[in-house]
């Protein structure tokens, strides 16, 4: 068969679409008026977008403290703009290493309390990068379930053996653990906050299960940066620092810029440096993005009262969705699903949001399982209380219409 055969079929063919696990075929949802992705925004403002003629409230975005219109990190960038240029036009490790991505590294290493720090173009590479350079093929690493699509890749690309225990499974965890001889290289990864659900690892209790059976830690930051920990990350958040082996981070959330980050001790990092095949062979971070994220550091470390906000709009916005009778599963953070679980209603109710002049994003199987459709939404510390209100009475007239249980 041809191997673009499947791509036609995916095309034209709803069938062939709902056998792949989606509902229908993408131009059919469109011609529908029901297709929620690769939306184009005119602008956007942070806590507002512009599609089209219409403005729209942002409760989709990962922009949690709101600093992708703040004039310091938006002035860093123009600035690095016209010392550096657009771009390094190489990479890290030959002729793409400015100064300011050395100062970079030494700072994101202290913000988490970690010995030393690596940036990488993107989270995504930053992820496997690591998880394949760092294991062999006679260690097991071990992944919950639900972890970034990244860290999978990673484990994919990796020679080690795979496992996986249940999400936020501890006991689960150990079974596995139990079951191999203490003197095997061992990796555990788990999302500090997980991107779908919004809830938290509980490193308070995976740690001793590491320690008890000889396992590294690796805890993928890419939510909980900003967010937990007073801005510092899930270990700050359960002041278990010292007990996580490596700390990995994104720029695109809280850091308001793009590219990613792992932190560990300075001999780990030294050889992640020279076996990363994602970071050997791909252009370093460019000046403007760099600039940005030095200039994010420093309003969150000036500016403590952003994570105070954001967390305070996160816990009143899961109390009222509650409240109005939505599921809105074990969200601990700014990211607060919205379980529906049908499909059809799920979009229905995305559609409503999206005319009454509010954004949020759709998670329909195969991306969730089966009758778990949900609405991801999520909050930044910039938005108003008029918008939050105008999003909640959105949801209550949602609930009655499409009788959600």
């Amino acid at each position: 068969m041809d191997i673009f055969e499947k791509c036609k079929a995916f095309y034209s063919k709803p069938e062939f679409a709902q056998k792949l696990g989606y509902p229908t075929n993408p131009r059919t949802a469109q011609a529908m008026g029901v297709y929620p992705f690769f939306i184009p925004l005119n602008e956007t403002e942070g806590t507002e977008v512009v599609i089209g003629n219409k403005r729209l409230i942002m409760i989709g975005s990962n922009n949690y403290l709101g600093l992708t219109t703040h004039p310091k990190v938006r002035e860093a960038a123009i600035e690095a703009i016209k010392k550096y240029g657009t771009s390094c036009t190489g990479s890290r490790f030959l002729n793409g290493t400015l100064e300011m991505h050395l100062e970079l590294e030494e700072r994101l290493a202290k913000f988490v309390g970690k010995e030393k720090a690596l940036v990488f173009s993107t989270g995504f590479q930053t992820n496997l990068g690591t998880i394949s350079c760092i294991l062999d093929k006679e260690d097991v690493v071990i992944t919950d379930k639900e972890v970034h699509a990244s860290i999978v890749d990673g484990v994919r690309m990796s020679k080690a053996e795979k496992r996986y225990f249940k999400h936020n499974d501890t006991k689960d965890l150990e079974k596995i653990l139990q079951s191999y001889p203490k003197e095997k290289g061992k990796l555990v990864i788990v999302d500090g906050v997980f991107s779908m659900g919004g809830d938290i690892a509980p490193l308070p209790e995976i740690i001793p299960l590491c320690k008890k059976y000889g396992a590294r830690l690796m805890v993928d930051d890419a939510h909980s940066v900003g967010v937990l920990g007073g801005g510092r990350g899930t270990a700050f958040h359960f002041n278990c620092v010292d007990d996580v082996d490596l700390i990995m981070g994104t720029f695109s959330k809280s850091f308001a810029s793009v590219g990613g980050f792992i932190a560990g001790d300075k001999e780990t990092i030294h050889w992640i440096q020279h076996f990363a095949r994602p970071l050997i062979f791909s252009a370093s971070l460019p000046a403007p993005n760099v600039a940005a994220v030095l200039a994010a550091l420093d309003v969150i470390e000036e500016e403590p009262e952003r994570v105070v906000r954001v967390n305070k709009i996160s816990e009143m916005m899961r109390r009222e969705l509650r409240a109005i009778g939505y599921n809105v599963g074990n969200s601990q953070t700014p990211i607060i699903p919205i379980i529906i679980g049908d499909q059809l209603k799920t979009m229905q109710a995305w559609k409503i949001l999206f005319e009454a002049g509010i954004y949020t994003n759709v998670a329909l199987p195969p991306a969730v399982p089966p009758n778990m459709s949900l609405l991801r939404t999520s909050y930044m510390a910039t938005h108003t209380d008029e918008q939050l209100e105008k999003v909640l009475e959105t949801f209550k007239h949602i609930k009655q219409k499409l009788a959600i249980d």
